[in-house]
């Protein structure tokens, strides 16, 4: 069996309701690992998405990705269970589609739908994978408002794949 081109560590306390990635479940290429405490998750070489890291390259073309779906508040608890050397990697300044709403924290300027970063990933990969987006409802604002800036690292909506 190969590994899957995208590796997704879960917080079961993540609503599945709400949570954008929850359509990706059964689609080839991603596999979803529930996190819990003790297990260790294996994302040795991948491409790990983090707004501290460094900017794609095309030398990181046809690497695999490694994501974690978790609260920011969660993530450092996520974080103790990977293992293997990442690579940190941020995406570039696109814009959300989805209508961000708390009762409880500011929202944060930037940032984008768990389901967004995933594919935005996918394209600085070099392997656009535009049904990650097939359900989600924000799909066509998200692919309008970010147009140029995809269209720039080599992905145009209008071109035939």
């Amino acid at each position: 069996m190969t590994d899957p081109f995208i590796l997704i560590l879960r917080d079961p306390r993540e609503s599945a309701k709400k949570c954008s990635l929850t359509p990706l479940r059964g689609l080839p290429g991603i596999e979803f690992v529930p996190y819990y405490k003790g297990r260790n998750v294996n994302a040795e070489g991948r491409i790990l998405l983090d707004p501290e890291g460094a900017e794609f390259t095309p030398a990181d073309r046809g690497k695999q990705l490694f994501l974690i779906d978790c609260s920011w508040r969660r993530l450092p608890q996520l974080n103790e269970v990977v293992e293997g050397q990442l690579e940190r990697r941020r995406l570039p300044a696109l814009v959300t589609a989805y209508p961000r709403v708390s009762r409880i924290h500011q929202d944060p300027d930037a940032g984008l739908a768990s389901v967004e970063a995933l594919f935005a990933a996918t394209v600085m990969l070099g392997a656009p994978r535009l049904d990650l987006l097939d359900a989600y409802h924000w799909r066509a604002a998200f692919l309008q408002a970010n147009a140029e800036l995809l269209r720039m690292h080599g992905f145009d909506l209008n071109t035939p794949r």
